[in-house]
């Protein structure tokens, strides 16, 4: 379970559907939209069906129409320069509509969440008399001086106990939030959501390795993790077989290569014996015994054998 194969951001796109799932009938989610080209792709876009309903969950109260979501992992940056870019994407979003203005400036919101706090970046805007509120444990609106309503939302400062999912996207879990997640997933009873809640669990399991295994030796928890884990031990099994199997195959493939280009190369070396034993005897200055001296591969019999083709009696 390397870290370099965690999947933070479907783990992210599954936990916010998990956050907002209360109003799960008035969303439409379109995961990494793409703006234009390949590499201009929103984490995700929030669409409300009713401008006018209310999204309960407190993350979602700055929401209005259109709602862009950008997420970074905790080895990303946030920066101002990443805030802008985020505010670019906006922008184009905005400007793509089928018509002139047919998305409003004041129907699009952005929201970048993030595990810490980016202090420099809050600072940074601040400082320039831009107006930061903190309506909510762990979110901060900037609604001022600003394009389009915007909130950063840090997951660390979020209440653990409303915002289990998001929380659970993090390397430094307790064992009490691990026990929390598996309670949570336990309680889960339509598939699609427990389909979203195996992206979020895989997530975890791998950015804290240590304590899932300190869990598995608790027996109260060991079966809960075994009954909750099963499909993603499955898959790691599943990978672990795919990727064993390849490499035999890898190390047959290369077995047979080798043994096909030593006999290859023994058939060659054979030819070249042969042909230097016919010179040899067509000399008629070298005895086979002689022959069989300079010629140590090839026996007394397979040497009488060449002559007998060369000079038939």
């Amino acid at each position: 379970m390397d870290e370099v194969k965690i999947q933070w951001h479907s783990g992210f796109v599954a936990a916010m559907e998990l956050e907002l799932t209360a109003n799960k009938r008035d969303l439409l989610y379109e995961r990494e939209y793409n703006l234009n080209t390949k590499p201009l792709e929103i984490d995700l876009l929030v669409i409300k069906k009713d401008g006018g309903i209310l999204i309960k969950n407190e993350i979602g109260r700055l929401f209005r129409g259109h709602n862009i979501l950008e997420y970074k992992a905790p080895e990303d940056h946030l920066n101002i320069d990443t805030f802008y870019k985020t505010i670019a994407y906006a922008c184009l979003y905005k400007s793509y509509g089928n018509t002139v203005d047919e998305r409003k400036a004041d129907d699009i919101t952005i929201s970048i969440i993030r595990e810490e706090k980016p202090e420099k970046l809050i600072k940074y805007l601040e400082s320039r008399g831009i107006r930061i509120t903190n309506p909510f444990q762990g979110i901060y609106y900037i609604q001022e001086r600003h394009l389009f309503p915007t909130q950063i939302i840090v997951i660390k400062e979020l209440n653990r106990e409303i915002h289990t999912w998001l929380k659970s996207l993090s390397k430094t879990l307790e064992k009490d939030q691990f026990r929390n997640l598996l309670e949570c997933i336990d309680k889960l009873k339509e598939k699609g959501d427990k389909e979203l809640a195996d992206a979020v669990l895989e997530v975890s399991i791998r950015a804290n390795q240590q304590i899932v295994e300190e869990l598995r030796g608790e027996e109260v928890m060991c079966q809960a993790l075994l009954e909750i884990m099963e499909p993603e031990i499955n898959k790691i099994v599943d990978e672990a077989t795919k990727r064993a199997k390849e490499e035999a195959e890898r190390v047959k493939k290369e077995a047979e290569e080798v043994k096909k280009n030593a006999e290859k190369a023994k058939k060659e070396t054979r030819k070249e014996d042969i042909e230097s034993v016919v010179k040899m005897l067509k000399s008629g200055r070298f005895s086979i015994e002689e022959i069989k001296e300079y010629m140590p591969r090839l026996s007394i019999n397979e040497i009488q054998e060449i002559r007998n083709e060369l000079f038939p009696i």
